[in-house]
């Protein structure tokens, strides 16, 4: 059975990037969720217990994270749960991991700006590079030997483009249906 997690926190260490021997690109770091409530007797919203979380991301999720957050930032991660026992010495605990298959920014607190990036490609004859990690090798993430991840300057140009034009028009959602062939 698979436990998934979705948590708001802010991040507590700066991410960690490095790249294995075998080519997979891990990224992680500590995230601290604290919940908060109202206490109605004080009239004062209070702080609950924070709970740490290691939150563990892999591949492109891995080198967009670490390239993105940094400690402080306010993130939502959602992934797999994983609770792991450990012992050292005269200590033992319980470890809470979080396997990230997703992380963006808690936009509750503040505003993002997203760039696609497009990856590399492979070889010169167009082939996605995707299909070398299809074959196990790693080669299709960024931070691995012979792979980049660029943001895509042309979408990211006509994306701006297209912004600043709808910002100087009038939003017409009527007309933008009727153009698509759904009647108002």
């Amino acid at each position: 059975m698979t436990d998934t997690i979705t948590v708001t926190g802010v991040v507590g260490s700066d991410p960690k990037h490095h790249v294995t021997s075998q080519g997979l690109a891990i990224t992680s770091f500590r995230l601290a969720s604290t919940r908060r409530y109202f206490d109605r007797s004080k009239g004062t919203w209070e702080d609950g217990e924070t709970n740490w979380y290691t939150v563990s991301a892999f591949r492109q999720l891995a080198f967009n994270a670490s390239t993105s957050i940094v400690r402080g930032e306010r993130v939502v991660v959602h992934g797999r749960l994983r609770l792991r026992a450990w012992e050292t010495g005269e200590k033992s605990g319980t470890a809470v991991e979080i396997e990230a298959d997703a992380i963006g920014h808690d936009l509750t607190w503040g505003v993002s700006t997203f760039t696609k990036v497009r990856l590399a490609r492979a070889s010169e004859g167009g082939d996605d590079e995707r299909a070398g990690a299809a074959a196990g090798d790693g080669s299709a993430w960024p931070g691995v030997a012979g792979t980049a991840a660029e943001p895509d300057a042309d979408a990211a140009g006509e994306e701006a483009a297209t912004d600043a034009a709808a910002a100087l028009e009038p939003f017409e959602p009527a007309g933008e249906l009727e153009s698509a062939g759904v009647a108002s």
